[in-house]
C-alpha cells in the first residue's frame, strides 16, 4: 500500500516523467524512450489498471486523495500529492481533472499476431492528429472492431491527448504498427483481408453498396485529416468506397468518418 507524499519542490526529481506534458515533441522522444505514458483523469486511470498496465506513479491534488483512495491502497507504486499551481507549474498546464498517473507501457504485438483472430480490422495511414487518433479509437471500441494496424509514421496512441479523447478506448482495442507501408499491407491481404480505401472520390463506390459487413474479413483504410490516403495505399486497396453526402458536403472529418464507416463494416456481423 502506497502512502501518498506530499511534494512542494517543482524541481523535484520524482515528478521528472510529468515534466513539461505540453511539450508535444518533447514527450514524443521521452514516452517511448522511456516505456511509459500519463494516464489523465480518475476513468481513464481506472481503465489503464483494469487493461493490466502498470503504475509508475501517480501525481494528485490534495482534494482527489479520498476520491482515489481505493487506487492509492492497492498501488505498490508512488503517490505524490501537490498544490494545483505547483501541478501547473511541472506540467505545464491547469490540471482540470486533479488526477495523473504515469503509466508503463506493454511490448507492442506483431501485426501477424492480431491478424489470426481478427475479422473487422481499422489501418491508419499517417494519422498524426492525437484528437482524431484517440476519437478513432474510442469508436473502434464502441462499433466492434477487433484490431487496429497503424502505419509507421502514425503518432502515438498512448500520448496523453490520444488516451483522453479516446477516454482510456486505446486500453480496449489491441493495435500493432506495420513495419513497411504500404508494403505491410500486403501481409493483411494474405491473412485473409479485403481492403477497403475510405475516400471521397467519385470512382469510390458507397459503402452500403460494398457491404463490407457481409466480408468475412474486412480492413478499412483511413487516411490523415485533409490529405486522405496517399496514391500508392489508394493503389494496395482492393476497393475504393465512400460514404455517401448530402447538401453538398464532399467530406468529413476523418474521426467522424471512421465512426459511419466502422458502424457499417459491423452491422449484421455474427456474433462470437
Amino acid at each position: 500500500m502506497a502512502e501518498p507524499i506530499t511534494v512542494d519542490d517543482p524541481d523535484d526529481p520524482r515528478l521528472s516523467d510529468y515534466l513539461n506534458l505540453t511539450d508535444v515533441e518533447l514527450r514524443r522522444r521521452k514516452e517511448p524512450a522511456e516505456g511509459l505514458f500519463i494516464a489523465e483523469g480518475e476513468k481513464v486511470i481506472r481503465r489503464a489498471l483494469q487493461a493490466g498496465y502498470e503504475m509508475r506513479s501517480m501525481l494528485l491534488s490534495a482534494k482527489w486523495v479520498d476520491l482515489m483512495r481505493d487506487v492509492i491502497d492497492e498501488a505498490p507504486a508512488p503517490v505524490y500529492v501537490v498544490a494545483p499551481d505547483l501541478a501547473e507549474r511541472v506540467t505545464g498546464y491547469h490540471v482540470h481533472r486533479g488526477a495523473l498517473a504515469s503509466m508503463r507501457r506493454k511490448p507492442l504485438p506483431a501485426a501477424g499476431e492480431l491478424l489470426r483472430t481478427a475479422r473487422r480490422v481499422a489501418v491508419m495511414e499517417a494519422v498524426n492528429d492525437h484528437t482524431n487518433i484517440g476519437a478513432i479509437f474510442r469508436s473502434a471500441a464502441a462499433l466492434g472492431m477487433d484490431a487496429v494496424l497503424l502505419s509507421p509514421d502514425c503518432a502515438d496512441p498512448l500520448y496523453r491527448r490520444s488516451v483522453k479523447v479516446s477516454m482510456g478506448a486505446v486500453f480496449s482495442v489491441p493495435y500493432a504498427r506495420l513495419d513497411t507501408w504500404p508494403g505491410g499491407l500486403e501481409g493483411v491481404r494474405e491473412a485473409g483481408f479485403r481492403l477497403l480505401a475510405l475516400t471521397p472520390a467519385e470512382k469510390a463506390v458507397s459503402i452500403d453498396e460494398a457491404a463490407p459487413h457481409r466480408m468475412d474479413r474486412v480492413a478499412l483504410m483511413l487516411g490523415a485529416e485533409g490529405d486522405g490516403l496517399s496514391a500508392r495505399a489508394l493503389a494496395a486497396a482492393d476497393q475504393w468506397v465512400r460514404i455517401p453526402m448530402a447538401h453538398g458536403v464532399d467530406s468529413l472529418n476523418v474521426g467522424a468518418a471512421a465512426a459511419v464507416a466502422f458502424y457499417a463494416v459491423a452491422t449484421g456481423r455474427p456474433e462470437n
